[in-house]
């Protein structure tokens, strides 16, 4: 198995960049793509869902993002440790009524010693909010470098 850099034991620099990364596959919304980031077997907790393995990570991820249109997340890093990492997190949708919502959340996440994320826990609440008050305008795909952080925007 070829790593997937960085690799734990992580740095402050190396968890940042860890989390970007995470950030950018999320922002993709290409569910396999994203299912690459994770081992074969990964163990998942994403609200009431528990998926293990990159397949049911896949079937997952089509699920969500064929509910939640628009979505663009921001990812940063609350603390680091070893070969774990957790972050908060926002992101904003909306449904097909176009209905907007922020949701925020914690993932706690552990790694191999190839740097693929092994385990996932998330825990994540939804606010309703108007067109008007949405904070994430940039096209569809990766943040850019220069767009403010979560800390930045005040949330």
């Amino acid at each position: 198995m070829s790593p997937r850099p960085p690799v734990p034991p992580f740095t402050c620099e190396t968890a940042i960049q860890k989390v970007r990364m995470a950030e950018d596959g999320w922002n993709s919304r290409d569910p396999a793509r994203v299912a690459l980031a994770y081992t074969e077997d990964s163990q998942w907790r994403n609200r009431a869902e528990f998926p293990i393995g990159r397949d049911e990570i896949v079937a997952f991820l089509t699920r969500k993002w064929a509910r939640e249109l628009e979505y663009r997340l921001i990812k940063e890093l609350w603390t680091f440790g070893g070969n774990r990492i957790a972050v908060r997190f926002a992101y904003e949708w909306h449904d097909d009524s176009g209905q907007w919502f922020r949701s925020y959340g914690n993932e706690n996440w552990e790694f191999d010693e190839h740097g693929l994320m092994r385990r996932r826990f998330a825990s994540i609440n939804d606010k309703p909010i108007a067109a008007s008050e949405r904070k994430f305008h940039w096209p569809q795909g990766a943040r850019p470098l220069d767009h403010p952080g979560l800390s930045d925007l005040g949330l």
